[in-house]
């Protein structure tokens, strides 16, 4: 299959965040022809100038924010971008219960000015794309059967999904009022290295390493489709070469699973990997009052990007899981010095 853009001088957004870093990592590792990776990052709590270090000279980090319209504009035309990877987004479903309007300005005010200032500054220009990565959470709850497709209505439950819905909507305009070249990405829930310790694979294993308690909502059965962050990356990278712009993409890791089965495999591969002379870590699973909102069940319909661009996972979920535990056994500093720093393990989300 032709290529129908290729990327040469990329502004990543949120690329020192944990999707970003690997998406840059990916692209600085497996295509010669970028000439240039930018990244804006405002550093907040999951951003991490760590998890760039040591890239070769291609990469460029700048602090600061996409709300900021003329610091944008100025890297489009300085560096010559020729392709935005937006992933920069306030993404915590707990953190968007307690401050729901910081949301809303990133997700939404941010991603408009993004598209605002790309347009501008890409007038009269055909060899160039917008990439918006977006979440499946847009779609709200499945029950026992079925599965989210690109046209599935949008139903979302949070302000964290509510705020990246309203992204989605605003990067779909710009494609049909100005003709902007956007692909969309709708992915589920990803798992791996430089992944901020509050979400739950890297949560629990800084407790159980911890000795602590390892909380579950409710009684463990909400499903999640877990898709290994390096297979998304590629995915992202195949989308923006190969998708057609104005389409949607779903990108799922073929791998539903209960979170509480999602621990209890975690919990084993620690026990194998970094064995606790107490016991088995499941002895630290304690049940907590599930979140407000807290949907049952995600699961992708990978079917369109599979067809149309090839695309499939090649990491399977054990496989991936003990990858990214050893990941995280090899890293204790970087853990402990984000725990350390934003009280990272703190529970979050009650409303």
């Amino acid at each position: 299959m032709t290529d129908l853009h290729t990327p040469r001088r990329i502004l990543v957004t949120g690329g020192a965040g944990f999707i970003g870093t690997g998406l840059v990592r990916f692209l600085l590792a497996n295509r010669p022809e970028v000439e240039r990776v930018v990244v804006l990052d405002l550093l907040t709590y999951a951003g991490n100038r760590a998890n760039l270090a040591g890239l070769d000279a291609r990469c460029r980090l700048v602090e600061g924010d996409i709300c900021d319209g003329p610091l944008v504009a100025g890297l489009l035309a300085d560096e010559r971008i020729d392709t935005v990877m937006h992933l920069a987004a306030e993404s915590h479903v707990d953190r968007s219960i307690e401050h729901p309007l910081a949301f809303v300005r990133t997700n939404v005010v941010g991603t408009a000015t993004l598209l605002h200032t790309a347009r501008n500054a890409w007038k009269g220009r055909s060899d160039v794309r917008f990439h918006h990565v977006s979440t499946d959470e847009v779609f709200g709850s499945l029950g026992e059967t079925g599965l989210f497709r690109e046209d599935t209505a949008y139903d979302p439950s949070s302000p964290y999904s509510a705020s990246k819905a309203g992204s989605d909507h605003l990067a779909r305009a710009w494609h049909r009022t100005y003709g902007l070249p956007v692909t969309i990405t709708n992915c589920s829930n990803n798992y791996g290295p430089w992944q901020f310790p509050e979400k739950l694979i890297p949560l629990m294993i800084a407790k159980a390493l911890g000795g602590q308690g390892l909380p579950v909502y409710g009684k463990g059965l909400n499903i999640r489709d877990w898709l290994f962050v390096e297979d998304h990356c590629a995915a992202i990278d195949l989308v923006v070469r190969r998708g057609v712009p104005g389409r949607t993409y779903n990108v799922g890791g073929r791998a539903e699973r209960r979170n509480i089965d999602v621990v209890h495999d975690l919990c084993d591969v620690l026990d194998r990997l970094r064995p606790d002379a107490a016991g088995s870590y499941r002895r630290l699973i304690t049940y907590v009052a599930d979140r407000p909102g807290h949907d049952l069940r995600y699961a992708i319909d990978d079917g369109r990007i599979a067809t149309e661009l090839g695309w499939a996972p090649t990491v399977d979920f054990q496989q991936g899981l003990e990858r990214t535990v050893r990941w995280y056994l090899d890293h204790q500093d970087w853990v402990q010095a984000l725990v350390a720093r934003h009280s990272a393990t703190q529970r979050r989300g009650i409303a």
